[in-house]
This record gives structure tokens, C-alpha cells and sequence, in this order.
């Protein structure tokens, strides 16, 4: 049975009760507490609407939650509540998943390149579907878990993506033959072909090309015999709030795309699995700045030549990149800091750099920001911090991963019950009374009439 959230996990706020309201609450709490470790305040509604979103605007598609990029606890119930599938690439992503009781026919292996200690507990939890993209994994897999249902991962265009990994993963079209002939020799059985065009991809036309070339090799599979049924089009769909217009343009390419290489009834199921969509901008970080040193400017390494009476500033946060800005490292980004306090307009701006609190010299988080002059115990806020933000801790990080605040309001949490069949009313006449409320005051959907559970259909 799958454990959902409940609602004690949750703080719920009133409608129209931003994230950013909560969060100056939690910050007068902590700041009285005498506290200033980091933390994060989740807002699962923009989770469930990113997810209804999606079924609105791709209905042939089975949402998978990949979660490599943000494992959360409070966003996998989420999820799985709802019905959604995940992708793991680890042991430790497959036991989370299988604790909150997700089914193995909703979970894949997703890493084409495995342990065979993973193989062997995914065998073990009754998780058939795993991806592959060479020789060397058919072999461990036909040994291993020789029941195994295989997705072959091919590679793609992904130049136009914030992170690539064809150079990593992925089978060019010239030896999908070849791998499909040896896992037919091995007895392995192939049922899908899967892609992944990369994170944040610029240009949703590579879809269209990727889908394309999975029809080249869904043809080549028949010829050999093959009766592939799944597609997986990995992620790509950009998940910060002011990317929305990019997501529907995404959506429009996808679905002409599948319309013409893999048309309604042609006996392929399509999933997806995203992870950066879901999470980005659910997250908002919050850290303290510990320690402060102003550095000449004529120091070696100074781009000022001309101080004119500015400063340079280095400030020492409580979090780094080997802990919350690990998407520093993950995905090249500079995250831009909104001050908590807010400073005069008339306040001179200086050269400010952000370091974690390592002291290791990678630790830089954002370099060459003009901005106020600020102290020690000031607190900045950091947006659209879901994705690649929650790393396992490490010895040299040295810290806890920051705290998580889940927070959604009370009409939405009445929604996500309704969804769920919690709140469904078994007399046909109350089912206008119970969905018009909700779908009127809550923007999650059209309408929330909808079936109560959206639980992928059978991928085995």
C-alpha cells in the first residue's frame, strides 16, 4: 500500500499565502530560536499542478519522476500518491521508493551502466525494467536477472542542453542493430527504446529527431523478431515558472512528433521521465552568511582597476557546493541571491563573491555579484532551487543536508485527497457539489473531474 503524505508532514497555509510569506515566517522563527542553519521550503502544490499540467498538455504521456534530481521523501509521496512512476539509478533511490510502497511494474532501472550488486536487488524487489546501451550490460543482466525486461537507451543530439550525456550514455543508431541481434542471442528480452535529450534543452525540435530515430529501431527490433511496446522519452522540459511558455511550446513538438511516428493505437505506450520539471521551482533555499572579509582591490586576481571608492567583499555561507549548490557543479548555474533585507536604494554597490563553508577552493557558489555591503548574519534567499540541490552528505561537506519545510495550502491538500479517492463521495449526485468548489478556487486544472488515481497502465 502506498504512503501517502499525511497531513501532519505538511504546513498548510491559507489561499493566497505565497511561499515567500511562509518563508518570513519560518525566518522570524528561527532568527528568535537563535538559529541559522539553511533550509528549504517545498511547495508541493506546484508539484501537483506541474503534474496535472503535464497529463493536460500530453495526455498519452505516464509521467516518471526521475529521482537523481531531487530524492526528497515529501516529493516522492507526493508523487507516488498520484500515481506516477520513478526512474532510479540507484539502490538507495529503488529502497526509498519501494518503502513508501511503489509497485515494481511503476519503477525502472534507469542507469544503462549497473553494478551487478544493483541488478541483483532490483531482481530481488521484482523491478524487471532496466535500460541498457552496450554488450557488456546485456551480458551482467543475462546472468544477473535473467527475467530482465530491457529498454535500449539511444544516444542524442543534446548540444542544445544545459547538461549532455550522449559522450556518456546512449547507443548510436549504427550498432542498435548489432546490440539488438546480441541480446537476442543472449535470451535477453528488449521491450522499448528509451532517449534523453538533456536538461533544460533549447530546442525542442530535437525531440522530433530523437522520436524519429526510435521508430528507426522500433523497425529494426520487428524485423528481428521483437514486439517492442514502450517508448520513454526521458526529460528535458524546463521547470522554472518563467519557462512555462517553453514548456507548451515543448509539449506542441512532442505531440506532433508521437502523432507521426507513433500514432494513437499503434500499440506503444509512451512515458516520460522528468525530474527538473517537477522540482525546480517548487524549492526555495534560504541560507546565513556566517563570516565576511573585504579584500583589496589591488589583490591579484582583481578585475577592478579603477576602485573609485568601492569595495570587494567575500562572504562565507552556511551551506556550499558539496551540499545545497551542488547545482553549481551539476548544471553550471550561478544562482542570483535575493536579499532578505531589503537595502536602501541610495546604498553603493561593491564586488561580492559567495563561498560555502569548506575549505576547499571549489567551494564557490556565485563570484562577481555587484550588490550592498552585507554582515554576518543576514540571510539571502535563493529561488528555483529543487533541482540537483540534495546530494547524499559527504565527509567534506561536513553538514547536514538543510532542513525541508513542506508547504501547500488547504484547498490544494483537499484536492490532492480528492485525487487520490480519499474524498470521493459514493452517491453519483455529490460529485458536481464536491468538484466545482475545488476547481474554482484552485487553479491546478480545467477542472478537477477527473479520475481519482492516474496510475500508468501496465508497462510489462
Amino acid at each position: 500500500m502506498t504512503r501517502y503524505l499525511d497531513e501532519s508532514d505538511i504546513m498548510m497555509v491559507e489561499e493566497g499565502f505565497t511561499t515567500r510569506d511562509l518563508l518570513e515566517n519560518l525566518l522570524l522563527e528561527v532568527s528568535q530560536a537563535g538559529s541559522q542553519e539553511a533550509f528549504f521550503v517545498a511547495d508541493l502544490e506546484d508539484v501537483v499542478k506541474k503534474h496535472l499540467h503535464l497529463l493536460k498538455a500530453l495526455p498519452r504521456i505516464k509521467p516518471f519522476y526521475a529521482l537523481k534530481c531531487n530524492r526528497s521523501k515529501g516529493v516522492v509521496q507526493m508523487l507516488a500518491g498520484l500515481g506516477a512512476g520513478f526512474g532510479c539509478a540507484s539502490k538507495a533511490e529503488m529502497a526509498l521508493v519501494k518503502s513508501i510502497g511503489v509497485p515494481p511494474d511503476r519503477i525502472i532501472c534507469t542507469s544503462p551502466c549497473k553494478q551487478i550488486s544493483l541488478i541483483r536487488y532490483a531482481a530481488s524487489q521484482g523491478v524487471q525494467l532496466m535500460t541498457f546501451d552496450n554488450e557488456v550490460e546485456l551480458s551482467k543482466v543475462a546472468r544477473s536477472h535473467p527475467s530482465a525486461r530491457m529498454i535500449l537507451c539511444l544516444a542524442t543530439d543534446d548540444s542544445r542542453s544545459s547538461t549532455c550525456m550522449s559522450m556518456k550514455y546512449g547507443a548510436t543508431l549504427k550498432v542498435c542493430r548489432h546490440l539488438l541481434e546480441t541480446a537476442k542471442e543472449m535470451n535477453v528480452e528488449v521491450v522499448g527504446i528509451s532517449f534523453h535529450i538533456g536538461s533544460s534543452c533549447a530546442d525542442p525540435q530535437l525531440f522530433t529527431q530523437s522520436i524519429a530515430d526510435a521508430r528507426l529501431v522500433f523497425e529494426m527490433g520487428a524485423e528481428l523478431g521483437y514486439k517492442m511496446h514502450l517508448l520513454d522519452i526521458g526529460g528535458g522540459f524546463p521547470g522554472a515558472e518563467e519557462s512555462r511558455g517553453r514548456f507548451e511550446e515543448t509539449a506542441a513538438v512532442v505531440s506532433s512528433a508521437l502523432d507521426l511516428y507513433f500514432p494513437e493505437g499503434c500499440g506503444v505506450e509512451v512515458i516520460a521521465e522528468l525530474g527538473r520539471y517537477y522540482v525546480d521551482s517548487a524549492f526555495t533555499l534560504a541560507v546565513n552568511i556566517v563570516a565576511k572579509k573585504e579584500v583589496p582591490l589591488d589583490q591579484p586576481g582583481s578585475d577592478d582597476e579603477d576602485p573609485g571608492g568601492r569595495k570587494s567583499f567575500v562572504y562565507h555561507l552556511n551551506d556550499g557546493v558539496y551540499g545545497s549548490f551542488s547545482s553549481v557543479i551539476f548544471n553550471n548555474v550561478c544562482p542570483i541571491p535575493i536579499l532578505h533585507k531589503k537595502p536602501s536604494p541610495d546604498l553603493p554597490l561593491h564586488s561580492s563573491s559567495f563561498w560555502g563553508p569548506t575549505g576547499d577552493g571549489l567551494d564557490c557558489i556565485a563570484d562577481g555579484m555587484e550588490l550592498p555591503e552585507l554582515h554576518p548574519g543576514d540571510w539571502l534567499i535563493f529561488e528555483n532551487m529543487g533541482a540537483h540541490t540534495m546530494p547524499a552528505p559527504s565527509a567534506l561537506s561536513g553538514a547536514q543536508q538543510a532542513q525541508i519545510y513542506y508547504t501547500m495550502s488547504r484547498m490544494a491538500w483537499e484536492a490532492v485527497q480528492l485525487l487520490q479517492g480519499k474524498l470521493l463521495h459514493a452517491e453519483e449526485e455529490d460529485r458536481e457539489s464536491t468538484c466545482t468548489p475545488l476547481s474554482c478556487g484552485w487553479e491546478i486544472t480545467d477542472t478537477l473531474c477527473v479520475a481519482p488515481v492516474f496510475t500508468p497502465a501496465s508497462i510489462m
